[in-house]
């Protein structure tokens, strides 16, 4: 697949707009940026197809609905060849909202969300630190998040 698609000004303005409010009306965004509706509609469909647009979702601040712990994991992995697999398994577990492999120290940095300490210590204990390949793991609670942006285009 190749990393360069056909994409124009157009549909780098239509992304820019509706990573900054996804409510936004097709409509609105094409008086915006000088096309119809339907065209929005049409190059959102393709850039969807091309897997640049992956969906949409809601930003929820959890920690007003009672999940007060952001921890981000360092793991370790027994072997580094382990990471389809470790990743399979930490992909069934429903506190983990994002995992990355990486260079550097850790094989996997992984992002949970828990309602609270003792919510946490299970996630880690009960479930993450079982999961076959893991050598072992280092936690990182995140105190506050300051930015959550998307990227500008323009």
């Amino acid at each position: 697949m190749p990393k360069n698609f056909d994409i124009d000004n157009v549909d780098l303005k239509i992304l820019s707009l509706l990573m900054q409010d996804a409510n936004m009306p097709y409509t609105e965004v094409g008086k915006k940026v000088y096309v119809s509706g339907g065209t929005v509609h049409v190059r959102m469909r393709k850039m969807e197809e091309m897997g640049i647009v992956k969906g949409a979702q809601l930003n929820i601040d959890y920690a007003k609905i009672g999940w007060d712990i952001t921890a981000f994991l360092g793991i370790y992995l027994d072997k580094s060849s382990l990471y389809n697999q470790v990743a399979e398994e930490l992909r069934k577990i429903p506190e983990i909202v994002n995992i990355h492999y990486t260079t550097g120290n850790y094989s996997i940095f992984a992002k949970i969300i828990c309602r609270d300490t003792q919510h946490l210590r299970e996630v880690l204990h009960d479930k993450i630190q079982k999961v076959a390949g893991i050598q072992r793991t280092e936690t990182f609670i995140s105190l506050d998040e300051s930015i959550n942006r998307p990227l500008p285009f323009e």
